[in-house]
């Protein structure tokens, strides 16, 4: 790897995924920049499920696709 050309990269690559607790594995997932655009396909899968509630990590845009009263903030289910 060309250590300049990692340093002096700006962008991370989020990983962002789906998984239901009471059954293994990523039920969804989705690469690229922290956005609500990234977000969005993921999404796209996750909200025909037709969840009671999502629990999350809080981040900021989250509340743009999902609904008010339906999002649990907390790190404890999500590892």
């Amino acid at each position: 790897m060309n250590w300049k050309l990692w340093k002096e990269k700006k962008e991370k690559i989020w990983l962002w995924t789906a998984v239901n607790h009471f059954k293994k594995g990523i039920l969804g997932w989705v690469l690229g920049d922290h956005s609500a655009e990234t977000f969005k396909p993921l999404w796209e899968k996750v909200k025909k499920w037709d969840c009671y509630f999502y629990v999350t990590d809080g981040w900021k845009v989250y509340p743009k696709f999902i609904p008010d009263g339906y999002q649990i903030i907390s790190k404890t289910y999500l590892t």
